[in-house]
């Protein structure tokens, strides 16, 4: 058990980092809901086990779904039942619930489900989850047949969901407070008996929608994009249970490759590849700007340091937002000034990401300011610190990254990854052991 604080001693090592990494949060969670989706057994490899996928499983387990579970192996089985609910509470005094903690992912891919299934079900969360964007998902569902009943805040969880009938098969939802809605939507229009049509505003997240569209046809779906904003999966399709291997988390990659520049060391990645699915994929291009040299070895990427110091420059992460606070971490040990663009959004995810950007640079020393969702961070010398994680998993993982370089950096409730890299600091202890 970690305490309530993590001391990140100083790396004076030169030698390479060489780490695995937990399965992707993202595709566990949209391989968990299509494989209850699926008509049949499904055999889920390289499953992240986390708060996040802990609850997932939970939910499925309590609407009855015959789910086996083997953290040792990172093995899931899960039986599905052609979009079928398998409990199903039709009363007004029987409403079946269900529990999402923290899960974003989770919370907004079950709320689909279940709002466009038979059936009443109560949906409830952690208060955490309560402060989240739902509205945009939940007037979709509206649209489209889903019965709401808001039980504190509208909007907001907790509520009883349920579906009588569908209502049309056309919907818009907006994507820029979290591309998940639209996701959310593509994996359940299965459950749609007629060709479904979703039309899209914004364009925040796209490369997770698009991880999400491989995915379904991975499992047997085809989804058909008329234009950039327009989606449409024809009826009748139906996913196929199979054996399916979950890629390593990119999200989590990425801050040991953040590491190799700022430390000055190789750092690779095992059974990370340049043709995986995710979209943080494209942080390497951004340390490739800075000065890195990446390559693809057999066993995975890695990353080798500039020749001196990192550049600085501007960098668009709409695409690839959970990188913004490694980015912004690594920031000041570049030459030359950093600004990240159009990330507005990351103000509303597990906390104000900008807002704990901000803070934590400052602590540190930096000079930092935002505006309009552009973040600029000058170069500077920062020194030890306590930094404030707002129980957000990803500011603590991406904080720890200057504590490395220069010692004296504290991390506030380190337990806090859990999240999505439960064991994230013994795998930095093990660093120091190399």
């Amino acid at each position: 058990m970690l305490p309530e604080t993590y001391p990140v001693k100083k790396f004076n090592k030169k030698t390479p980092i060489e780490v695995s990494v937990p399965g992707s949060k993202s595709i566990t969670n949209r391989a968990l809901l299509i494989a209850a989706l699926a008509d049949g057994k499904s055999t889920l490899n390289g499953v992240l086990f986390s708060d996040d996928s802990r609850h997932f499983l939970q939910a499925l387990i309590d609407l009855g779904f015959e789910v086996s579970v083997n953290e040792t192996n990172c093995e899931v089985e899960i039986v599905g039942c052609g979009g079928r609910i398998p409990c199903v509470s039709n009363t007004a005094e029987d409403f079946h619930k269900i529990y999402v903690g923290s899960a974003g992912t989770a919370a907004r891919f079950l709320t689909a489900y279940l709002g466009l299934s038979e059936g009443k079900f109560v949906v409830d969360s952690s208060e955490q989850m309560k402060k989240r964007p739902m509205k945009e998902l939940l007037v979709a569902l509206e649209e489209l047949g889903t019965s709401v009943s808001y039980m504190e805040e509208e909007y907001h969880f907790p509520f009883a969901i349920g579906c009588e009938a569908w209502k049309k098969n056309e919907v818009t939802i907006d994507v820029d407070k979290s591309s998940q809605f639209l996701s959310a939507l593509l994996i359940v229009s299965v459950l749609s008996k007629k060709d479904f049509t979703i039309h899209v505003l914004g364009s925040h997240g796209m490369a997770y929608v698009d991880m999400t569209v491989r995915m379904m046809a991975q499992f047997g779906v085809a989804v058909t994009r008329t234009d950039a904003q327009t989606f449409v999966i024809g009826a009748g399709q139906q996913y196929r249970a199979m054996d399916y291997q979950i890629e390593p988390d990119l999200s989590a990659a990425c801050y040991f490759y953040a590491m190799s520049p700022v430390l000055g060391v190789p750092a690779k990645v095992r059974a990370v590849h340049k043709d995986c699915m995710q979209g943080d994929i494209q942080f390497l291009q951004v340390l490739s700007d800075m000065g890195c040299t990446v390559e693809e070895e057999e066993d995975g990427v890695k990353v080798f340091p500039p020749k001196g110091k990192m550049l600085g420059g501007t960098w668009d992460l709409s695409r690839f937002s959970d990188q913004a606070l490694t980015l912004a971490a690594i920031a000041p040990f570049a030459e030359g000034e950093v600004t990240i663009q159009n990330v507005g959004h990351i103000r509303l995810q597990e906390c104000d990401r900008i807002q704990a950007i901000l803070q934590n640079l400052r602590a540190l020393g930096i000079t930092c300011s935002e505006e309009n969702g552009t973040i600029t961070i000058e170069p500077g010398e920062p020194h030890g610190t306590l930094i404030e994680t707002f129980e957000d998993h990803r500011v603590a993982m991406a904080f720890s990254i200057p504590g490395l370089a220069i010692g004296d950096v504290v991390i506030k409730n380190p337990l806090c990854c859990r999240k999505t890299f439960e064991n994230y600091f013994e795998v930095l202890d093990d660093l120091y052991r190399l």
